[in-house]
């Protein structure tokens, strides 16, 4: 009994900590804690909103970049695009600008055309003089599908 006594608190909390969550691993798998990971994330997004995982990833963000600095995520960026290149083929990123920069085209033309809605309603209705642009009916670059077209 004084035995017992002189062994309390010879495992510290992080240790016992430790100790117990080995033995639920052993017990119930990796995929128990992913379950309940979820579980708990989805709890907490229904409680503090979108909003809140925004401020703490920048927060984390921040610190990560105080104590290891930018060329840090220089470095991880480097690696996460070799690997998308490795696993996605050497054309992907040529695919993904190439369908960003059709979006970006065509939201500037709807842009445009917006304006000159709005610039005619101003005026009165009559059409205010505009240059000539490429509509959305212009011809794409070779081997790319327009719009309303598919390949």
């Amino acid at each position: 009994m004084q035995q017992d006594k002189d062994n309390k608190g010879s495992m510290t909390v992080a240790e016992a900590g430790r100790k117990g969550g080995e033995t639920v691993r052993n017990e119930r798998g990796r995929e128990f804690y992913e379950t309940i990971g979820r579980k708990g994330g989805a709890t907490v997004k229904a409680e503090r909103g979108r909003s809140f995982y925004e401020e703490i990833g920048r927060k984390g963000g921040e610190t990560v970049k105080a104590e290891r600095g930018a060329k840090f995520y220089e470095e991880i960026g480097k690696k996460g695009g070799d690997r998308v290149k490795a696993t996605r083929g050497p054309n992907f990123y040529e695919e993904i600008g190439r369908k960003g920069g059709q979006k970006v085209k065509k939201l500037i033309e709807e842009g445009k055309r917006a304006a000159r809605a709005a610039q005619e309603a101003a005026a009165g209705g009559s059409p205010a003089p505009a240059a000539e642009e490429p509509t959305a009916s212009a011809s794409p670059p070779s081997g790319e599908p327009g719009p309303g077209r598919t390949e």
